[in-house]
């Protein structure tokens, strides 16, 4: 009887042990489940960030494309700019001082005091001129001389404007132009 007495205390035992171990798996089972489920919601958030991070990189891409392919026009177009707006250093002055006399004759009024101040920018190949002179007229001649300026063949920064009443009853003008000369 011992031996039966000895083998059922065992027999629980056991039991008992093998039960704890069950409610561990079920405790281990219910918590790896609820973690798996956090898990693959970041997982989803994390696949999400990086197909909208793909998609921005794709688009990145398609766009340094455009630009690869477009770069030989517009190295084109820039040399053609140069060439066409930017005259010679040779024959610059004479060219810029025609066309000015040409648009103030255009809108009615005469120029004066016109002045030169070249700056060679030999890193860029051009020397920058800065223009300053001074034109009277009215109103409505003063409006078409700067509309000349804008649809010039040639390229003007218009970058100082001032105007005073002259002492003939029209309006004097005093500006300051840059323009460009290919070196």
């Amino acid at each position: 009887m011992t031996d039966n007495r000895a083998n059922t205390a065992w027999k629980k035992w056991v039991v008992g042990a093998l039960g704890i171990l069950l409610l561990a798996d079920v405790a281990l089972a219910v918590f790896l489940w609820q973690s798996g489920v956090q898990a693959e919601q970041a997982m989803r958030a994390d696949r999400d960030r990086l197909n909208i991070t793909a998609k921005l990189l794709r688009a990145d891409v398609k766009r340094a494309d455009a630009i690869r392919v477009s770069l030989p026009q517009v190295g084109k177009d820039c040399s053609t700019f140069y060439d066409k707006t930017f005259p010679s250093a040779g024959v610059g002055y004479s060219t810029i001082e025609s066309d000015l006399d040409s648009i103030a004759t255009h809108a009615g009024l005469q120029a004066s005091g016109v002045s030169f101040k070249p700056t060679t920018l030999s890193d860029r190949g051009v020397t920058e001129l800065e223009i300053t002179a001074q034109v009277t007229g009215d109103y409505a001649s003063i409006i078409r001389f700067i509309n000349g300026l804008e649809v010039s063949k040639n390229f003007y920064l218009l970058n100082d404007l001032s105007l005073d009443s002259a002492s003939t009853g029209g309006i004097r003008l005093q500006l300051k132009l840059h323009t460009y000369f290919r070196t």
